[in-house]
């Protein structure tokens, strides 16, 4: 099915879905607050789901394939993990989606959000890309954890855009030219794709997913004591895990 595709098609095609997901945020103006809250945490489980199941059923294991050294590979993801905890550390810079969000109000913070998301997005980039070049299935299944990430992100990123005072039009606007770094990273990737590194990029983006799903997103929606909510969550978060599983069965076939 996916024989002979270019993957440089796949690669701006996916850049271009995740540059349109930055618009997202626009659903929110037609919301209200309780309502917000009630959609944005279940879309935060099940994007620490995808995002883990992405990272341990298909990136781990593809890398583990292609390269043949099991413990290289595992250093790379921990070098991702750790790198991105470092990056957080020097942003000081949450993803703002918890339903107490003390950084609503405070207008630098908004700042903040962009740079993290632009270093993140253009970093999206390149290990998206990086798996297309390896493998068209890979790249669909990487892209989809991505993306499942995205919504989430997007829609509370803009929540804090406008409460920090921007308007709704700047808001959208400088979400979408945050996001559009993600293409920048996959044409980057893409020329330098004559390179073996891309095999040990992988890991390392996946590393990076580990630690956004266990470290950012998990955290905000297990802080809750009522437990119909609770177990809302955890089904969300098995969905995305149970999705991300079953892409790995299906393309392994």
């Amino acid at each position: 099915m996916f024989t002979g595709t270019n993957p440089l098609l796949w690669i701006i095609g996916s850049s271009i879905l995740m540059c349109i997901l930055a618009l997202v945020g626009a659903t929110t103006l037609s919301l209200s607050e309780k309502t917000m809250k009630r959609l944005l945490l279940p879309l935060v489980a099940l994007s620490a789901g995808s995002l883990l199941g992405g990272a341990f059923f298909h990136m781990i294991p593809e890398s583990i394939e292609k390269t043949g050294d099991d413990l290289t590979v595992y250093i790379y993801v921990v070098a991702g993990f750790t790198f991105f905890l470092l990056l957080e550390q020097l942003l000081h810079w949450h993803h703002c989606h918890r339903e107490e969000t003390d950084c609503k109000n405070k207008k630098p913070q908004t700042y903040l959000i962009l740079i993290g998301d632009g270093i993140h997005n253009f970093i999206g980039g390149i290990a998206v890309a990086g798996t297309f070049l390896i493998d068209i299935r890979l790249g669909i299944s990487t892209w989809l954890a991505a993306a499942a990430h995205e919504v989430p992100q997007e829609m509370g990123d803009f929540a804090v855009l406008v409460h920090g005072g921007w308007s709704r039009k700047k808001a959208l606007l400088f979400n979408l030219l945050s996001a559009s770094t993600f293409l920048l990273g996959g044409l980057l990737a893409y020329l330098l794709s004559f390179s073996d590194w891309i095999y040990y990029l992988i890991p390392f983006a996946a590393g990076n997913f580990i630690y956004i799903g266990a470290s950012d997103l998990i955290p905000e929606v297990n802080k809750h004591r009522n437990f119909s909510n609770s177990i809302l969550h955890f089904i969300c978060f098995c969905t995305g895990v149970s999705i991300l599983l079953g892409l790995r069965i299906l393309f392994r076939n």
